[in-house]
């Protein structure tokens, strides 16, 4: 930074895709600092170092980073650009600050220009510091991918590309260029193992009204696959060659998603190309779940519930007779999982937080932090997997022994919050914030709160977290439309205590229309018990109650017959009424 003259450096958690889960490569922040939560920005600075991120990862900062010399700074709106605030309150003209193009989003590059630039500040865009001293760094990942046929997906990449190519016709442009990985493996049928937990290729795909390109390594496809594209009106061209091609453009106009595109890519367009930032088109057709992928979903389910199931029965039976710790649970819970039809991974690394460490929303065991279980106690479970059927994602608290009276109501204030988001009846046009409104109700009014968000959309076979819908306080103007597929997921923490989270997977459909207009309602598609032993019955309407016992009747019939007796018998102990 001396050398260069640069007064502050800005380090995104992204990498060229601006993806949530990114390839040892882009690892950056983690590099860096030590940080490994999948959200937040460094700033360095002279005298300074900071991370910026949420409450979902305040606790594992402050671990994480005593000592590196660098500080935590708790952002007060999450994936706010706070840091940007700092820079103005605490820099004057003359300033030169910088980041790499690769790393941040066009979105991001702009709140940056936007705020500093004006204030005579220099903001340059195009200064990568880590390559040259990151020793070992990564390569990228030369994995193999491979391609689904549509008795999969339920739509055809032809058809698919057609549905693009009118949002483009639509729009009034010419191109469209595809930064987000998850877009191009719905958009192409394309999977991958790039990305840990995300059945994802890195690359991207150009379309136009006559061209479909994929910009990709290409000897991760084989000449079957290549041959198969093309069949489809699909080119491949080799992954290093994207960044010469935009620069090379010679349309009218662009498509570009500004969250979804790297400001190098932005940049790289000609000064000529008239550029339309909207959201990615794919985005919002992936978001809505074909009735082949629902079906799908639904086997997924009940395929992922016999798991769970299996997973909290051998869970109890062994607690007390073997050593068991928050890492050889996770362990043990996906093996349970990889004997389940179509399983290739688990979605995100397993959350199993283990007393206080449940209040550390995204905790991820590690050797030096891994607590063995005792009978006494809560443990959270937050899981899911990647099946070629689709993508689970699931949170379970249960009782180790011992609860206290606080535990309990906790529980049940939590129970009552996924309760009240998964029977809620909405019109047509209902945003994510207000279903947010809606399951922290009950939570809201015992002067309690979680600090993340209620839900987010999954993807089929690929991101588990996938827009464009989200269940937050932000208001997101993103309507919630039939076949979405969204979880609901409040929770409560107390540092140093414990934490709870239950979480579901709904299906967003129409539900019946009045005089009044047409309404909607979530059908819930997680197969697996909730515990009730945890219950404060006296804290509960009739109706929670009716809800949570129909709930595990279900759970019951749709499980049992793929179980063992012995299995059903305990199953059935579990999912008796209260």
């Amino acid at each position: 930074m001396k050398e260069q003259g640069i007064d502050a450096y800005i380090i995104p958690s992204s990498d060229p895709h601006i993806s949530e889960y990114l390839p040892e490569r882009y690892k950056c922040i983690e590099w860096t600092s030590g940080f490994s939560g999948s959200a937040g920005t460094l700033m360095i600075t002279q005298d300074f170092a900071g991370l910026w991120t949420d409450a979902r990862y305040f606790v594992q900062a402050t671990e994480q980073l005593a000592g590196t010399g660098f500080e935590l700074v708790k952002l007060k709106v999450q994936h706010a650009a706070e840091y940007v605030e700092w820079l103005d309150q605490r820099f004057g003209a003359g300033t030169k600050v910088a980041f790499d193009g690769n790393l941040a989003s066009l979105l991001v590059a702009q709140t940056v220009k936007n705020v500093l630039e004006p204030r005579g500040m220099v903001v340059d865009g195009h200064v990568d510091l880590l390559s040259s001293i990151w020793d070992g760094r990564p390569s990228l990942p030369q994995v193999k991918a491979y391609l689904l046929d549509a008795s999969t997906t339920g739509q055809d990449t032809v058809s698919k590309l057609t549905a693009v190519r009118s949002a483009l016709e639509k729009y009034r442009v010419e191109g469209h260029f595809v930064s987000s990985l998850d877009d191009l493996a719905w958009l192409l049928n394309v999977r991958g193992q790039d990305v840990p937990c995300n059945p994802v290729v890195l690359g991207f795909v150009y379309v136009s009204k006559k061209d479909a390109i994929l910009f990709v390594e290409t000897s991760k496809l084989n000449a079957e696959a290549v041959a198969e594209l093309a069949g489809y009106g699909v080119e491949v061209q080799d992954y290093s060659k994207a960044f010469d091609f935009v620069k090379g453009l010679s349309i009218e106009s662009i498509l570009i998603d500004p969250k979804r595109t790297c400001f190098a890519i932005y940049d790289s367009i000609p000064s000529g190309v008239k550029i339309v930032e909207r959201l990615n088109p794919s985005t919002s057709l992936k978001a809505l779940k074909n009735k082949v992928e629902i079906s799908h979903m639904r086997t997924t389910m009940v395929n992922d519930g016999v798991a769970m199931t299996r997973f909290f029965k051998w869970l109890e039976e062994s607690l007390g007779k073997e050593e068991l710790s928050e890492i050889s649970i996770a362990e043990k819970l996906q093996g349970f999982r990889a004997e389940q039809p179509g399983f290739v991974d688990i979605s995100f690394n397993t959350i199993a937080g283990y007393l206080d460490h449940g209040a550390l929303p995204h905790y991820h065991a590690i050797p030096s932090s891994n607590y063995t279980l005792k009978p006494s106690g809560l443990l959270l479970v937050d899981s899911g997997g990647q099946y070629r059927t689709g993508t689970t994602d699931i949170t379970r608290v249960i009782s180790l022994g011992n609860i206290t009276q606080e535990e309990k109501e906790d529980y049940t204030i939590v129970l009552k919050g996924t309760i009240e988001g998964s029977q809620a009846i909405y019109p047509q046009g209902t945003r994510g914030y207000q279903i947010d409104a809606i399951t922290r109700r009950p939570i809201w009014e015992t002067l309690r709160n979680y600090g993340h968000g209620t839900g987010h959309g999954i993807g089929f076979f690929l991101n588990v977290h996938e827009g464009p819908q989200t269940l937050n306080p932000t208001a997101v103007d993103v309507a919630l439309e039939e076949g979405m597929i969204t979880s609901i997921e409040p929770g409560l923490y107390r540092e140093g205590k414990h934490g709870i989270r239950i979480e579901n997977l709904v299906l967003t459909s129409n539900y019946e229309s009045s005089q009044f207009g047409d309404f909607m309602h979530f059908e819930t598609l997680t197969i697996c018990y909730i515990a009730t032993d945890l219950v404060e019955k006296s804290l509960l309407h009739q109706s929670h109650i009716d809800w949570l016992n129909n709930y595990n009747q279900w759970v019951y019939e749709k499980l049992s017959p793929l179980l063992s007796e012995e299995e059903s018998a305990w199953l059935k102990q579990k999912t008796a009424a209260i």
